[in-house]
């Protein structure tokens, strides 16, 4: 279990992980990116799908190679999906309706991979230590089979469960971010995490 006194550092870790997000998400974009961490839990695995809206959602899942290994899932609505190609290609095509199915998912991919990266990489400086991942892998399907599909890959009955969303004001992008790292390791490297006393 993880102690107690570290919980706090648990939601720290959400926030310095989607600050990433924004922070990536506002120099594509140029326009000052919001991500705001709503809920922070561990959830049994089995409860997933209840907690969550039925539409499809279009993202990537990104592994983790190095611990606290698992998975971080980037999601986003299919309207935001649509407004995010529009923003990766805008330099490269003047006509949206020229863009291919190809062309648009792997602009989803790419914006998926910067935005689990910016999370990531939160989390290695806050862990003091590098964190690799592999390619991401392009997700498509009603959020429920996603999230619980991505949770069932770790084996645990547990999964710790970042509900956070993105918004970019005025391309009205939502995102939301799912991270299931192996728990063990997690609360492991948490717990080994000197508790600073203010």
């Amino acid at each position: 279990m993880v102690d107690i006194r570290k919980l706090s550092f648990i939601n720290e870790m959400a926030k310095v992980g989607t600050n990433g997000v924004a922070d990536n998400m506002s120099k594509l974009t140029g326009e000052d990116a919001q991500m705001e961490v709503t809920k922070t839990n561990f959830i049994d695995v089995d409860d997933i799908e209840s907690q969550l809206d039925s539409g499809k959602r279009v993202g990537v899942r990104v592994r983790l190679l190095d611990p606290p290994h698992g998975h971080i899932l980037i999601l986003f609505p299919e309207a935001s999906a649509k407004k995010i190609t529009a923003i990766m290609l805008r330099d490269v095509v003047d006509d949206m309706s020229d863009v291919s199915g190809k062309m648009a998912r792997s602009a989803v991919e790419e914006m998926g991979n910067m935005m689990a990266s910016g999370f990531i990489d939160g989390w290695a400086d806050v862990l003091g230590r590098a964190i690799d991942i592999a390619a991401p892998q392009l997700v498509y399907a009603p959020t429920g089979d996603i999230v619980t599909r991505t949770a069932g890959l770790g084996g645990d009955d547990l999964a710790l469960f970042f509900d956070s969303d993105l918004t970019v004001p005025s391309y009205q992008i939502e995102a939301e971010i799912y991270a299931f790292p192996d728990l063990e390791e997690f609360v492991e490297m948490v717990n080994g995490i000197e508790v600073q006393h203010a």
